[in-house]
């Protein structure tokens, strides 16, 4: 993998990470329940007895968020890049809604490896869960998508 992989890889999951999130803190709101991924992996963190500050389990929580996304996308990278699945929006819906479902297993075996039973809908979760990475598969695509069009542009124009 080159250096604009790399970028590319990690702006579409700076963006779909973000977009994620953004859509569950939404919903979260609209809803008044606790759907915001980062603030239960604090609480997940807590009760595996993390022995550090608030302050540093809330950047761990939100690193270990945005690691969890960088992971999709290298995934999702792999695919595009060996053409096993074209880069197209309904791909993007394809994979983000695999994602999803990965993600609530995920949640599901994590809150029963910790023992931890937040009071949250959980019907509720997993569905706004499903949805989000729906939103991260499709911002995921379309940042990968664009940030790859700059980079042809720009190797095709600059010469070293």
């Amino acid at each position: 993998m080159d250096i604009y992989a790399f970028l590319q890889i990690l702006l579409a999951t700076f963006a779909a990470t973000t977009a994620m999130t953004l859509f569950s803190y939404a919903i979260s709101a609209s809803f008044r329940e606790l759907y915001k991924e980062p603030v239960l992996l604090i609480f997940l963190l807590d009760q595996i007895k993390i022995e550090v500050s608030n302050k540093s389990k809330a950047r761990l929580a939100w690193m270990l968020h945005y690691l969890i996304g960088f992971i999709f996308v290298v995934i999702y990278h792999f695919l595009w890049i060996n053409n096993i699945l074209k880069l197209s929006l309904l791909n993007a819906v394809l994979l983000g809604s695999i994602s999803g479902i990965i993600g609530i297993l995920g949640w599901m075996i994590l809150f029963r490896l910790a023992d931890y039973k937040p009071k949250i809908d959980f019907k509720g979760y997993y569905i706004q869960l499903f949805f989000a990475h729906i939103i991260f598969g499709v911002v995921a695509a379309l940042f990968y998508y664009l940030s790859l069009t700059i980079i042809l542009i720009a190797k095709s124009n600059v010469t070293i």
